[in-house]
């Protein structure tokens, strides 16, 4: 790294550019605007860069004197990982399926051969397509029904914007790119700007997808011919709301494609056959502003086919309903909504259909049937904390279903559930080549009591011989309704075999405990879920486990809000916060409906361009906009120049802030990512690097060896 001496003796100070802004009566300052580059989503402006490169200049100097540690960190960590590895093969149709790492390989080869037998086919290989790549995600990929041609999408850069493409499988041999299409060759076939899923028309002539637009919203479905210019593409489907994305799906029986359309908190449905796609789309219910609702179809005699709605319609933990495809928004209930079973999900088959939800926070599955009602058969797990569920079930009629399970002591297991027999089969272990032994380890699942009087759920994993208040990790997330599951980590051994005890606390904004849970920490309840992560650390102290000081906390996107709203509120009980990417500017953000979420977020956190007391809510906890002079634990922050989910300007203000008032001699350090987004670098190995960066600045911070 070339650099002179003078630029790595202090830390990059941004220049202040007095700015200001007026809501409600309400002005406020906000003199680090200018780090936003007026040009975004291109970033060409030379001062921006500058101070960016400076940051990540003066990040490299100080971890600098620790890249043993982190190297010893990233050595360890690959250690536990099986680099020679091969997923369980999964049946679909006349084809086994399954992906394969190789040896020192960042990225996976997709693999299949005939059940009939024959020799194997790579279909993709993502080291290929990677190669010279600074950044290389795969996004979708779809086999046609028949099996012989192949969809797939890629993003070069982080913005998460893919590129769609084909190719046709050819059998024995492998794949071919350049097979003449309808309009020349099928390597001239692709689609660019999309994201998410890609259905194939049953004729297999033509895939339906999601466009991005120039704000990064899909609100458009679209159908591609395939061998024709993508400039003739047809709408199938464009939502009038601003606030809305749309997906495409299909069903269970591949008989239906299914569009859905939302935002955080309303959902409206349509279905189109797969064998016409440009069929008129038959709406199932229309949108009714708070309620949610996804389904699919059984049967395939026409006028008799039925439609299953899984929706929260009259309950906020959700229902299952059924209506006739005749007269889809007529919904009778199949299963009741209960206070005590959230029901996150269905999944129908032939002969059976399960359902999927939690009951006391903990992962629940259980086989339904459809001429039998009362029959009911949960599938029962070993352990009393743990993390499961269907994992790649494609077939209509299946006699075994493939689950996934996990705990916090137990690796990832992969099970063949059979039905029939209400047994499970055990197909795969996942492997750590340099060892473990789950008995020197033990977790626990604790309550802890928050200001409120709520009791929050905490799940800890440590070292048996762990003595004493140590060091702890802890993490949470608390938001958009999304849980964190008590699951296995390899990389978190890293920290467990030092001392640490690891803990997830379950704050309200996620929905572990069920949607009242989410509710209550999102709008005008969003300061609970920071209140919640303070109290449970407090508890945690109280119980014994830590002590102030000697906690270390992560969090990313809305979970690094909540690192920056507790670092606020209560510097002194950490000892080290990690903010990846972190959604800090709420007050601008949620202000500015050109950026690419902001529109569909209002129902998360309140639309404060309309409604002053949101305004006043999300300004008191916005952590760039309560950055105070106090004192401030030592902050890791990073960001992804091409990050279109929490724009880099974002931590980049918030660093800017913080440099200049906090009072502290506490390390400060932040990094751009140059060339990726919100998942910051590519390949299974990269982000160990970024790990071990991780927890070596934890490990600094808190004074701990070795």
């Amino acid at each position: 790294m070339a650099d002179s001496t003078q630029t790595l003796i202090a830390p990059p100070l941004a220049a202040k550019k007095p700015h200001s802004f007026s809501h409600h009566g309400t002005s406020v300052s906000d003199d680090y605007a200018w780090l936003r580059d007026p040009g975004y989503p291109q970033v060409t402006d030379r001062e921006v860069l500058a101070h960016l490169e400076a940051e990540n200049r003066w990040f490299e100097a100080r971890m600098a004197p620790h890249q043993d540690r982190i190297e010893a960190l990233f050595k360890e960590m690959r250690g536990r990982i099986k680099e020679a590895d091969t997923s369980v093969p999964q049946k679909d149709g006349d084809w086994l399926y399954w992906i394969e790492f190789e040896e020192g390989a960042q990225y996976k080869k997709w693999w299949r051969r005939p059940v009939a037998g024959g020799p194997d086919e790579l279909m993709l290989d993502e080291v290929a397509l990677a190669e010279g790549q600074e950044y290389f995600r795969l996004g979708a990929v779809s086999v046609s029904p028949s099996g012989r041609y192949l969809a797939y999408s890629t993003d070069l850069n982080g913005s998460e914007r893919y590129t769609i493409r084909f190719r046709q499988l050819i059998g024995p041999g492998g794949i071919a790119d350049e097979v003449p299409g309808a309009a020349g060759k099928w390597g001239d076939s692709e689609v660019e700007g999309t994201i998410g899923n890609i259905v194939w028309s049953a004729a297999e002539d033509a895939v339906l997808y999601s466009l991005s637009d120039e704000n990064w919203r899909h609100r458009t479905i679209r159908l591609h011919r395939i061998g024709s210019d993508s400039a003739e593409d047809v709408t199938i489907y464009h939502d009038p709301d601003e606030a809305f994305s749309c997906g495409v799906a299909l069903g269970a029986q591949e008989k239906w494609i299914i569009l859905h359309a939302g935002d955080h908190e309303t959902s409206e449905v349509r279905l189109i056959p797969a064998h016409d796609p440009l069929a008129e789309p038959l709406l199932v219910r229309p949108r009714q502003k708070g309620v949610e609702y996804d389904v699919d179809i059984r049967g395939t005699e026409p006028g008799r086919e039925v439609v299953y709605i899984h929706t929260n319609d009259t309950h906020e933990n959700f229902r299952l309903a059924t209506a006739p495809l005749t007269d889809p928004g007529a919904w009778t209930t199949l299963i009741a909504g209960s206070n005590d079973f959230y029901l996150t999900g269905f999944d129908l088959f032939r002969d059976f259909y399960v359902i999927e939800g939690r009951r006391a926070g903990l992962d629940q599955i259980e086989v339904r049937y459809y001429d039998d009602p009362a029959r009911v058969e949960p599938i029962v797990f070993p352990e009393a904390s743990y993390s499961a569920g269907l994992s790649g079930n494609p077939e209509w009629h299946t006699e075994k279903l493939r689950l996934s399970y996990e705990s916090m002591v137990s690796p990832a297991t992969v099970y063949d559930y059979d039905v029939a027999a209400r047994s499970l089969d055990t197909l795969k272990v996942q492997v750590i080549p340099s060892g473990y032994d789950a008995t020197l380890y033990a977790t626990e699942r604790l309550e802890i009591t928050a200001r409120d009087g709520t009791a929050i759920p905490v799940s800890l994993v440590y070292r048996r011989d762990r003595r004493g208040p140590g060091p702890l990790h802890l993490y949470a997330y608390g938001a958009y309704g999304i849980a964190v599951d008590p699951g296995f980590s390899t990389t978190r051994l890293s920290l467990v075999d030092r001392g640490f005890a690891y803990a997830i606390a379950h704050i309200r904004g996620g929905d572990d405990l069920g949607r009242a849970w989410y509710k209550a920490g999102k709008l005008e309840r969003r300061t609970n879920t920071f209140n919640d992560f303070v109290d449970v650390a407090k508890g945690l102290i109280e119980r014994g486990y830590t002590a102030a000081g000697r906690i270390s906390i992560s969090g990313g996107s809305a979970g690094g809000e909540l690192m920056g709203a507790v670092a606020n509120s209560d510097p002194g009980l950490w000892g080290a916060v990690v903010a990846h990417v972190p959604f800090v500017d709420v007050l601008c953000t949620m202000l500015d409906e050109s950026l690419p979420l902001t529109p569909g977020e209002w129902p998360e956190w309140g639309n404060p361009i309309e409604d002053k007391a949101a305004f006043d809510l999300i300004r008191s906890y916005s952590p760039y906009d309560q950055v105070k002079a106090q004192a401030y634990p030592p902050l890791m922050v990073t960001a992804g120049l091409n990050d279109p989910r929490v724009t880099y300007w974002e931590p980049a203000k918030w660093v800017a802030r913080l440099r200049e008032l906090k009072t502290d001699g506490n390390e400060l350090i932040f990094k751009t990512n140059m060339g990726a987004g919100h998942g910051g670098k590519s390949g299974r190995f990269e982000s160990l690097k970024e790990a071990a960066e991780e927890f070596a600045f934890i490990l600094w911070q808190l004074g701990v060896e070795g």
